[in-house]
């Protein structure tokens, strides 16, 4: 006989009780972590170990619960109980409402401090001066490319890359009424009007396109003005009170941005490697030719697999070019050292720019 809907309410409460309790005892174990961590000067946040515990969490999975969302519970279990150690300081491009605050929610869980930035700037500087302990910046979308400022503050900046997180993006027409009639100004980040364009040409085309800082940033002004919409997250709109005057309206339908977290070498050195690792660096050769061809010939020769490729101009002046690149694997791998061994040896700039677990 099926049980009734009391019943199963009643055993569902029975449950939460039990969950409640062993939460209450992983959070006493943590404390006692944070305690040995604060004797031998180790990092309250372990990117690396979070992710191998969610791996071999989802690897033992057979319930009912998808893996993904797996992975969303224990990040937020284990950002609960890293904030009984010290809640980590968050800087992104804000205001509060951004595609980047989602990425840092997503990374770090939910129970953070807010740093929220006006520009990529302004996160670099929080996160290498000290007011936020790690900056998270997009760095490519799937549909525009890289995000070019993003790369170039990689480049002479102390930080690396610690962790990478991507968000499947859906950019929402946002306004004060759910109705298109009306519109003159649609304001978002330049990426979303990018991202967008055939739209607006489709169904806003007398509208004046107006970049501002975020899409967030373009929410807010858009609470302001009835004649004016914004580009944003369905969170953005929330924040401001907005309506949804038309949902989705990227004009690709699988639009991904990812997004990178960094710090200074002092808050977090390179995790160790998780079985799933990618090691990011940036470098330039001598302007002769043959010179990109050999650059990737140690790669080759040791079997590294090459995930990007991105050139940036040196702005020198000479037609000289910084390559950005994604490999496959970790240092602490002999193939992936000797590859990295080889390739310095060619180039006239080398930088590593980070080793971190890939995203899931």
């Amino acid at each position: 006989m099926a049980r009734t809907l009391p019943e199963l309410r009643v055993l569902i409460d029975a449950v939460d009780q039990e969950l409640l309790t062993l939460l209450s005892r992983r959070a006493a174990l943590a404390n006692e972590v944070g305690e040995v961590k604060k004797l031998d000067g180790s990092a309250v946040f372990r990117p690396d170990r979070e992710a191998q515990v969610i791996q071999n969490l989802q690897q033992a999975n057979q319930g009912a619960l998808k893996n993904e969302s797996v992975a969303v519970i224990w990040r937020e279990i284990m950002s609960a109980c890293r904030s009984l150690e010290a809640p980590q300081r968050v800087a992104y491009l804000g205001p509060k409402g951004t595609f980047s605050e989602e990425a840092s929610v997503r990374f770090f869980g939910s129970s953070i401090t807010h740093v929220p930035c006006a520009n990529f700037d302004e996160v670099f500087h929080a996160a290498t001066a000290g007011s936020a302990e790690f900056g998270v910046i997009p760095v490519e979308n799937s549909t525009e490319g890289v995000v070019t400022r993003s790369l170039d503050l990689l480049l002479n900046s102390p930080l690396h890359i610690v962790g990478e997180i991507s968000l499947l993006v859906r950019h929402h027409l946002l306004r004060t009424t759910a109705s298109l009639d009306g519109i003159e100004v649609v304001l978002a980040h330049p990426q979303a009007l990018a991202q967008c364009q055939q739209w607006l040409s489709t169904h806003l085309p007398n509208a004046e396109r107006r970049a501002v800082s975020s899409n967030a940033e373009g929410a807010r002004l858009a609470a302001t003005n009835p004649a004016w919409a914004g580009i944003a997250s369905e969170r953005a709109g929330s924040e401001f009170g907005l309506h949804i005057a038309s949902h989705a309206i990227q004009d690709e339908a699988f639009n991904r941005t990812r997004f990178v977290v960094v710090c200074l070498p002092s808050v977090l050195p390179a995790p160790e490697a998780s079985g799933k690792d990618c090691t990011s660096l940036v470098v330039s050769v001598p302007n002769k030719p043959g010179a990109v061809h050999d650059m990737l010939v140690p790669l080759k020769r040791h079997g590294v697999s090459m995930t990007r490729f991105e050139s940036r101009p040196a702005r020198s002046g000479q037609w000289e070019y910084y390559f950005y690149i994604d490999l496959q694997g970790h240092p602490s791998q002999p193939p992936v050292a000797a590859a990295l061994k080889d390739l310095s040896s060619l180039c006239a700039f080398y930088k590593v720019l980070g080793t971190y677990p890939l995203a899931d």
